[in-house]
């Protein structure tokens, strides 16, 4: 019984959407090729359009390596050009222009690939590049969106204090700052960890607090202690150098809110940095802050 019902099914299409695949030629018309798709039925079939077989001696029964995506009517096309990613990768894609309906990204095909209102995670600007993850729509159609979060893979290699590179894929004030390590792994930098305004997009540094059971790892923007001493000292040296009356007014009597508004510092970096630059005898305190001494002046 189950033998009769099984050959009374229809095949299914062997077409991958978003994918490079190799098909057969079924036959050629006057408008291109079109590919076996692996069904009974011919309307099935992808059409490779004149344009990509002009010059070429494509025959019936070749096997050809082709793009499968859709055309601006939603049909299925094949193409011999190449995509910067495919369906289930993610990409850093260049926006090329904005509809009220969402943005176009350049993928390496003629057709743009579609960024929907829905899918962005900021507001994006023309010539300005996205990391996006390809998926496919409920219509069947591959689509990009900037909620890269399932598109990326746990690590456990990573080693407490390394430092690593990522992208910035999403903002959430409450917990933190997402990460895409090496533009395919979780990361997170808790908001108990950024004092600094990050923006979606953002190329950023950063260390290796820990990594989680789950394999997804905890980042600070900042070096350990003694080396985040020294580059927040010399931050703060640099700005009483260059502003006009060689003072700083923010003192480590300050509120938090104004020292990280002024430079991004936690209250408690501040004091440690300016306790540096105090014994080094580059600053001085004053009565309505800190100064700069003789050797704070000169210093490079």
């Amino acid at each position: 019984m189950n033998e009769i019902i099984d050959e009374s099914i229809s095949k299914q299409s062997i077409i991958k959407m978003g994918k490079r695949q190799k098909l057969t030629v079924n036959n050629i018309s006057t408008i291109g090729a079109y590919l076996d798709a692996g069904t009974e039925n011919a309307e099935d079939n992808v059409l490779l359009p004149n344009n990509q077989i002009e010059g070429k001696n494509i025959q019936e029964g070749d096997i050809v390596d082709v793009f499968i995506y859709s055309d601006s009517e939603d049909r299925l096309i094949a193409t011999f050009e190449t995509s910067f990613a495919v369906a289930g990768t993610i990409a850093k894609l260049k926006v090329v222009d904005i509809a009220p309906f969402g943005a176009f990204l350049d993928w390496g095909l003629s057709k743009d690939l579609l960024l929907p209102k829905g899918q962005e995670e900021c507001k994006v600007k023309i010539g300005e590049t996205y990391l996006v993850g390809l998926f496919e729509d409920k219509k069947g159609r591959v689509s990009a969106t900037m909620n890269v979060y399932k598109f990326l893979l746990p690590n456990f290699d990573f080693e407490k204090n390394e430092l690593i590179v990522g992208t910035v894929y999403r903002i959430v004030p409450e917990i933190g700052i997402f990460v895409a390590i090496e533009d395919r792994y979780y990361g997170l930098i808790p908001n108990n960890e950024f004092f600094s305004n990050y923006k979606v997009g953002d190329e950023i540094e950063a260390r290796v607090i820990r990594t989680r059971e789950d394999g997804k790892v905890d980042l600070s923007p900042r070096l350990l202690a003694h080396l985040q001493m020294d580059k927040d000292s010399s931050m703060i040296l640099k700005n009483i150098q260059t502003n006009y009356h060689k003072k700083l007014t923010i003192s480590d009597k300050s509120s938090p809110e104004d020292i990280k508004r002024e430079f991004g510092l936690s209250k408690k970096a501040f004091k440690r940095a300016i306790g540096g630059l105090l014994k080094n005898r580059l600053i001085e305190k004053t009565d309505d802050g800190f100064k700069l001494t003789e050797d704070g002046k000169n210093h490079k």
